[in-house]
């Protein structure tokens, strides 16, 4: 018995004396084998079992139980117990244990139960040690993929598994994805999130213990093929925050041994620092990624300013204002003043274009406009063949299923007098003429708006305009701006309240219709480009 109690000596891990308790136990004359049960909140397991055992029920006999007790020919007895958990200590013998049997049994079982107390605890001890530890590392960095290889250094090292994967949730996208995999080259894996263990984990929130995961009809082997690995035994659990949200899955793979509930337990108890550090990472991710799109589009604001005007031409015969505010850092509308060649069409060209959408995409059309439209206006033509140029190659541009967008156009030629306009309107907001005595017209003539259709043609419209009449043009951001009950401004507004003002110089006409605009859509529901541009014959 001494020699027995010589193997339970020393510092040595919780698992390896729970061995060493019931090798002990076998150890003493007539006993077939021994297991040592652990239960915790109600649930049983095996902790270590050694020696020839009959197929054991769902929870260990307890000697004393007047409903249930265990045969003379086994023995048990529990080593401590507490509120949360008891060590039961199962020994199966050849015959009926004899009293001096017994008494060796209960005096191993005394020892064990103050030797596995004394181990549990230092197990505590390092754990938390390990937790603390690991969590300085996971406070050291707010780079997301540094982090994830943080993480899978501190699980691996613990649990003894070959590899493995932390798989971030986004809920937008319905997916799961990876960034980063130990002992694999850095590569993006992207699963939709109902496929996979980890796709179920990340799902039902419960952890997977498998021993051969491709016995398991959850798994995805596509993964496995792809990289050209091959994976066995599979740890996988989530990583749930403070507020109980699931925000990753953890996947451990190839353990030489089987995984266990401690290596679960300890992840387990990580998780919540692991997912307040991944959610700090991912906003640090987010804040760059934002303050870089921020940076690139207020260089994009300047180069579209660069596109534009600075300023309206100075012309003999008129007086021209004009104003242009995108809703957002850039955007699609756009206005320009060309100088039209020496000869029978000499003059100014006057433009005002409004690209359907808003933002980046919609700036990127408006710029290559420009330039196409600049490229042509050196070439002899009529007015409206203008836009049907455009039209053909923005239709051919969008060739090959890319996709595509369309925009209104206005055009006005205006001579070198200042009187004599002619203009195409391609699906543009009609600009109004707004005459001295205050009458007003609407010019409509052209034709549809230009890059949805191919093939088309479009007609142009002339007038003359008189001392102090006016021509105002603008973009629906202007007729469209809603107030908070969605009515908009219109057109009619527009002219009534251009009529009021034709005394004006055109640069107060447009600063009193934004006004009207802004005091009318203030609190409104939407809201668009503008560019508000007004021409006076003087």
């Amino acid at each position: 018995m001494a020699s027995s109690f010589g193997h339970l000596e020393g510092r040595v891990p919780a698992n390896e004396l729970a061995l060493r308790v019931v090798r002990a136990a076998t150890m003493l004359p007539g006993v077939l084998g021994a297991r040592l049960w652990r239960i915790e909140q109600e649930q049983a397991e095996v902790w270590a079992e050694i020696g020839t055992l009959p197929e054991g029920p769902a929870q260990p006999q307890h000697a004393g139980d007047q409903k249930n007790d265990p045969p003379s020919t086994v023995w048990t007895e529990a080593l401590g117990s507490d509120d949360f958990r008891m060590r039961v200590l199962e020994v199966h013998g050849q015959s009926t244990f004899s009293e001096e049997a017994k008494s060796q049994l209960a005096l191993l079982a005394r020892f064990a139960a103050l030797a596995l107390a004394l181990a549990e605890r230092r197990g505590t001890m390092e754990e938390l040690s390990s937790i603390v530890e690991a969590t300085k590392k996971l406070n050291s960095t707010l780079d997301l993929g540094e982090l994830i290889h943080i993480i899978l250094q501190i699980a691996t090292r613990q649990t003894g598994s070959g590899r493995g994967t932390v798989f971030l949730v986004d809920a937008e996208k319905n997916e799961i994805w990876s960034l980063v995999g130990l002992g694999l080259e850095q590569q993006v894996i992207r699963l939709p999130a109902d496929h996979g263990i980890a796709g179920w984990v990340a799902q039902n929130g419960k952890s997977v213990r498998l021993e051969n995961a491709y016995e398991d009809p959850r798994f995805e082997p596509e993964v496995d093929r792809r990289l050209g690995f091959t994976t066995k035994r599979l740890l996988c659990l989530p990583i749930r925050n403070e507020g109980g949200e699931i925000v990753g899955v953890l996947q451990l793979l190839n353990k030489e041994e089987a995984f266990t509930a401690e290596d679960e337990a300890f992840l387990d108890a990580l998780s919540a620092h692991v997912a307040i550090a991944l959610e700090k990472a991912q906003l640090h991710r987010e804040r760059v990624e934002k303050e870089k799109l921020e940076r690139d589009l207020s260089l994009a604001r300047e180069i579209q300013a660069g596109l534009l005007p600075n300023a309206p031409p100075v012309l003999p015969g008129a007086e021209i204002a004009v104003s242009h505010r995108a809703s957002q850092m850039v955007g699609g509308d756009y206005y320009d003043f060309v100088r039209l060649p020496p000869g029978e069409n000499a003059g100014l060209l006057i433009v005002v274009a409004d690209v359907e959408g808003k933002g980046a995409a919609s700036a990127l059309v408006m710029a290559n406009v420009q330039a196409t439209l600049h490229a042509l206006v050196d070439q002899p033509g009529p007015l409206e063949k203008l836009p049907a140029t455009i039209n053909q190659k923005m239709i051919a541009a969008g060739s090959g299923g890319r996709r595509t967008k369309y925009l209104s156009m206005f055009l006005a030629s205006l001579d070198e007098t200042g009187r004599k306009l002619r203009y195409v309107n391609a699906g543009h907001v009609p600009p109004a003429v707004i005459r001295a005595d205050g009458s007003c017209e609407w010019l409509t003539d052209g034709g549809m708006v230009v890059g949805l259709l191919p093939d088309q043609e479009y007609q142009s419209g002339e007038l003359t305009l008189g001392k102090d009449d006016l021509l105002v043009a603008c973009t629906d951001g202007i007729t469209e701006a809603m107030d908070e009950a969605g009515n908009e401004f219109g057109r009619p507004r527009l002219a009534e309240l251009v009529t009021r003002l034709r005394a004006l110089a055109p640069q107060e006409i447009v600063d009193g219709v934004l006004e009207a605009v802004n005091a009318h859509s203030r609190g409104g529901i939407y809201e668009d480009d503008r560019i508000l541009m007004a021409l006076k014959a003087i």
